[in-house]
């Protein structure tokens, strides 16, 4: 997400906070928030999947490999 866009969020709340908004301002912030979590869940999960773990055995698991795909067959 941009910053140009984090911005705008930012300055919705506080105008929110203040004085109020208009529909049209309530929708683009919802729009604007939604946008906003799809990518912190998005960078997360890539965060994640990249996350190798170091078995008893001396094997190396990767997370994103191992639970990935079971997530995909779920929908999620």
């Amino acid at each position: 997400m941009s910053d140009e866009k984090i911005q705008r969020i930012n300055e919705l709340a506080r105008r929110s906070k203040a004085e109020g908004l208009t529909e049209e301002e309530k929708k683009e912030q919802q729009l604007l928030r939604k946008e906003f979590l799809a990518s912190v869940r998005m960078n997360l999960k890539s965060q994640l999947d990249n996350i190798d773990i170091l078995n008893k055995d001396g094997s190396v698991e990767n997370l994103g490999e191992k639970y990935g795909q079971k997530l995909k067959e779920k929908g999620n």
